[in-house]
């Protein structure tokens, strides 16, 4: 089982204020071994230079721990993004605070190891295996064992476009082709999307119905502008039905449908249609961005395609998905007017 990247956030956000949060943290971000975190010295951890050394690992054997250096091949640096250092140095702050509680008590046990207990003992990944599994079993998500983190983060990077040498030598792999033989699920998928980025490369058309005329009443516009939104549902066979709204929970002011074979042929589609419709009515474009997410509304999954600022002005084309800049009427133009583009 491998979460999804909104099941992931979801945990995030349920283990904040956990202890280990910042440990939960790494795992997902960085991919780690459970042995190495646990055994991860103070002075291995520079948040200052943004990194943080892999250089030991402690072993399980029936629940006894041995401590021994990792193979060559992971002993390894990996560096840290902004919100990982933020998130390891409130980590951090909250066992030194700890530190001198416990201290002051005579309790404190010193591990010199970054993670460990409210009193500073050091963690057994045993123990840290079954924290992470009832923290799961609480937040009500699907279940992942605490070694799943490491695939979701190889994934995750993988299918975010990252050089597999990359995920390699940050999991501490010995070989490319041992992280190529782990991730192959994701492989095909990473094959298919550089597929499609050679298909969407070209423009095409592509064809549509219209449902419903697309009329932009003029006591829309404010200013003489008007800003609107191309969103659309996908049937179960595959057609999309776009509609135009100036919000998104208004009623459509024109609507089409499109056998468009992905998402990114649908917004081409609501381009062209919003586009072509706008030639018709002697409108201009001003800009039109493509973007993409997901709109509840009764149920159904709504898709984010495209929004559009439009003035009732003279077309001017559109290239792409560029904003189209407005020439000034007029000397009388102000700065405010050109930038509005």
């Amino acid at each position: 089982m491998v979460w999804t990247p909104e099941q992931t956030g979801a945990f995030l956000d349920f283990v904040r204020d956990d202890w280990l949060y910042d440990l939960w943290h790494t795992f997902i971000f960085l991919g780690p071994r459970r042995g190495e975190m646990c055994a991860l010295p103070l002075q291995e951890v520079n948040l200052a230079a943004l990194w943080l050394r892999i250089s030991a690992q402690i072993v399980e054997v029936a629940y006894r721990l041995y401590g021994e250096a990792p193979k060559a091949e992971s002993v390894r640096t990996l560096n840290l993004s902004d919100e990982s250092t933020e998130v390891l140095g409130q980590g951090r702050a909250r066992r030194d605070k700890a530190r001198a509680e416990w201290a002051a008590a005579k309790a404190w046990v010193e591990s010199d190891r970054f993670f460990t207990h409210e009193n500073g003992e050091g963690l057994h990944p045993d123990w840290v295996s079954r924290r992470f599994k009832r923290l799961v079993e609480l937040s009500g998500l699907p279940p992942v064992r605490l070694h799943d983190l490491r695939h979701i983060s190889a994934s995750l990077s993988l299918l975010q476009g990252n050089d597999i040498k990359v995920v390699q030598e940050r999991l501490g792999h010995s070989s490319r082709q041992i992280t190529s033989d782990t991730y192959t699920s994701v492989l095909p998928e990473l094959a298919r999307r550089e597929t499609e980025s050679m298909t969407s490369a070209i423009p095409r058309s592509v064809p549509y119905n219209v449902l419903r005329q697309l009329e932009l009443p003029q006591k829309l516009f404010d200013d003489g502008m008007i800003v609107v939104h191309a969103d659309a549902v996908r049937a179960r066979d595959g057609a999309w039905t776009i509609s135009v709204k100036a919000r998104h929970d208004d009623r459509p002011l024109g609507r089409i449908k499109t056998s468009a074979a992905s998402q990114e042929r649908a917004a081409q589609a609501a381009i062209q249609w919003v586009r072509d419709r706008c030639k018709e009515a002697s409108l201009r474009i001003l800009s039109a961005a493509r973007v993409s997410g997901h709109l509840p509304e009764s149920g159904k999954r709504l898709h984010r395609l495209a929004r559009f600022v439009i003035d009732s002005g003279e077309e001017t084309g559109l290239a792409g998905w560029t904003p189209v800049p407005v020439s000034p009427s007029g000397p009388e133009a102000s700065e405010q007017d050109q930038g509005a583009a």
